[in-house]
């Protein structure tokens, strides 16, 4: 079987990264009899400070002929932030409807996490993030002196009508976003989360584990404070719980949920979140990890062309020098090969990650070693 990959490696370290990554997935092909064709896309900040393109029609109707996307990191301090992010970034995850952002907080052994006493069994749990809707749908502005008559109204409605504050709109300067869910939004998403915590049940139960058959999703939201939005998200969310019965449901707030991160990681089973308190609680997942060198995450369509990178940044400060981190990337491969089909060479290159960390002979700088991103690349390898 052969795949092709569009490879994005973007900035600063994406090329070390992406690299490495490319290493380990070919290898777990030739292991495992498929091949994968990869296709570079020069998308980043060296494009646009040279050309002034972002992410054109052009090369997004050739990523569309792509099984899927390897992203590397975007991010440059000579380009303004938010150019690359949203031109490039959430631009693929719109166009591809990727309303699946997959993020698994798995401890490995031989890793060191900031919560005492924890040990890898106790953190082993996965967020699904919703990914293209709720304050992320670009809704908002700003109102400056000189408004319009119909800018005042909405402001004098907003402030002075409706929460008795007493604000000289004609003389103020506001900013205003809005959150949008939909049904449908919520509903495929929610259904992800539910379906995800069946299979991982029944996994533990094939593999001899049932008492590790946790079959529990945690819905995060803040109906008691946003109530429009959030009360509707926890509507549909009990709407689609009726449909699996024998999956346990809960909800956390998620001022609460970050609280319980801490204090009781091994409670958690599939989390499943709207997008802004996703964005926010799964970079505290990475911590509790061991850090965002190791977290890896998936923007994911079933049915379209899905996107796999690693959670951190471009880190300019150290970018070519060869001492990044590829793990996380690495890990953004192996759900990548899952996506595809390919299972059992997922969950090698899965295993080759927690051996390599546990025996702590290779490790990068992040995690308090000497060795480079190529070395730890050709670990992994040599594992695998």
């Amino acid at each position: 079987m052969a795949y092709k990959i569009a490879s994005i490696p973007g900035d600063g370290i994406g090329n070390e990264v992406v690299g490495q990554g490319r290493r380990v997935l070919d290898a777990a092909g030739e292991k495992f009899n498929f091949s994968i064709d990869w296709t570079d896309f020069d998308l980043g900040s060296e494009r646009y400070l040279r050309t002034g393109e972002v992410l054109p029609d052009a090369d997004l109707a050739e990523i569309a002929k792509h099984d899927s996307i390897y992203l590397g990191a975007l991010g440059d301090p000579r380009v303004k932030p938010g150019v690359l992010e949203k031109g490039i970034l959430l631009k693929l995850r719109f166009h591809f409807d990727q309303y699946v952002n997959l993020r698994p907080v798995r401890l490995m052994p031989g890793v060191w996490t900031p919560l005492k006493d924890k040990k890898p069994e106790d953190i082993d749990f996965t967020v699904v993030r919703e990914n293209t809707e709720d304050f992320y749908v670009g809704i908002g502005g700003r109102a400056k002196k000189g408004k319009t008559k119909q800018e005042l109204e909405i402001e004098r409605e907003l402030y002075s009508a409706k929460f008795g504050l007493d604000i000289d709109v004609e003389g103020d300067e506001i900013a205003y976003q809005i959150g949008a869910v939909s049904r449908k939004g919520c509903e495929r998403v929610i259904k992800y989360a539910f379906d995800l915590a069946k299979k991982k049940g029944q996994d533990q139960i094939d593999q001899g584990h049932k008492s590790r058959a946790k079959r529990r999703v945690t819905s995060v939201d803040k109906a008691n404070v946003l109530t429009q939005v959030y009360g509707f998200w926890r509507e549909v969310f009990e709407s689609v719980a009726k449909q699996y019965p024998n999956i346990e449901t809960e909800f956390n707030y998620v001022d609460a949920i970050t609280m319980y991160f801490v204090s009781k990681p091994e409670w958690f089973d599939v989390v499943v979140s709207p997008n802004m308190f996703g964005d926010i609680i799964t970079d505290l997942g990475a911590q509790i990890q061991g850090g965002i060198g190791l977290s890896p995450s998936g923007n994911i369509n079933p049915k379209k062309t899905s996107m796999f990178e690693p959670v951190h940044g471009s880190a300019p400060d150290i970018a070519g020098k060869g001492i990044s981190n590829p793990i996380a990337t690495v890990w953004a491969g192996a759900m990548m090969l899952d996506y595809l089909g390919e299972a059992e060479a997922a969950k090698a290159v899965e295993a080759s990650i927690a051996a390599v960390l546990k025996a702590g002979k290779v490790k990068t700088r992040d995690l308090g070693g000497k060795a480079t991103c190529a070395q730890m690349g050709d670990a992994l390898i040599a594992h695998l």
